[in-house]
């Protein structure tokens, strides 16, 4: 039987490269993809595909996914990985940033999504894997677009697996919560650029110095421990349709659960250290 195959997008750090360096452990002829192919030399050397590939540019998906089928004759698994977070007050991102969080968050995944359906309703089998984010169930300040998009993507995902599943193919949503990767250092990078300067500048130095905090960074679980699930689902014989898994994810998804919304705004104001 030939390997199958699976892509990762956001390969070249964090959660995407764990995943491939994952999937490729279990068999998979694994294509690692991200926009600048040099970041994924160490995993070419450890046998992942290097795929040059930018998710808000339909030709790069397209040709991407056509090098693909045309290497292996197959696509099983996908995995959307790729993603940032643009935080900044909703007052203050610009909308052309705005915009730009959901090409790379939503739009990006699902066009991935529609290029790989056709081939495997064909074959009646695969797994779209989208890694979401405990984020796409709680809110935080000054995350608003980072937080539609995890929002949008969790909706799309319901929606799709209700269409898929008459042709034998799973989709997987996958909710990280607190996991040792660049993503919070970028985001207090993004935050610092967009709201230090005017009427939201207090919150801002609050919960960028939240984001950039060694204690947090302590506590954080390695990507190993998302890559690991992921392996879990793709090769499960009836996956879940939902993993939160990562420090503090099921804790925090179950307490959004129970609190009221004012209870829980004082809670999450509190984790973030904004002034009172």
């Amino acid at each position: 039987m030939p390997a199958k195959t699976a892509l990762v997008t956001g390969a070249s750090s964090g959660i995407g490269e764990a995943t491939a360096l994952k999937l490729h452990a279990l068999g998979y002829t694994v294509y690692g993809a991200a926009r600048r192919i040099d970041r994924l030399r160490e995993l070419a050397d450890r046998g992942i595909r290097p795929l040059a590939m930018d998710v808000t540019d339909d030709a790069s998906m397209q040709a991407g996914i056509d090098t693909i089928l045309s290497e292996t004759g197959r696509i099983d698994v996908l995995v959307n990985n790729a993603g940032y977070g643009s935080y900044g007050a909703l007052e203050d991102v610009p909308l052309g940033e705005a915009r730009y969080q959901f090409e790379v968050n939503v739009f990006g995944a699902v066009r991935l999504a529609q290029l790989v359906l056709p081939h495997m309703r064909a074959r009646r089998s695969g797994t779209v894997v989208n890694v979401t984010s405990i984020g796409g169930k709680i809110y935080t300040p000054l995350g608003g677009w980072y937080h539609g998009t995890k929002f949008a993507l969790e909706a799309l995902s319901d929606c799709l697996r209700l269409e898929a599943k008459p042709f034998g193919i799973d989709v997987v949503v996958i909710e990280p919560g607190g996991i040792a990767t660049e993503w919070g250092a970028i985001a207090a990078d993004k935050l610092e650029k967009s709201s230090t300067d005017g009427g939201y500048a207090e919150q801002a130095i609050a919960v960028a110095s939240s984001l950039r905090s060694e204690a947090n960074a302590r506590r954080n679980s390695p990507p190993s421990v998302i890559a690991d699930t992921i392996g879990k689902a793709v090769t499960a014989r009836r996956p879940k349709t939902r993993y939160a898994t990562g420090f503090g994810a099921r804790p925090l998804i179950a307490l959004r659960g129970i609190l009221p919304d004012r209870a829980f705004d004082t809670v999450i104001s509190r984790a973030v250290g904004l002034p009172r």
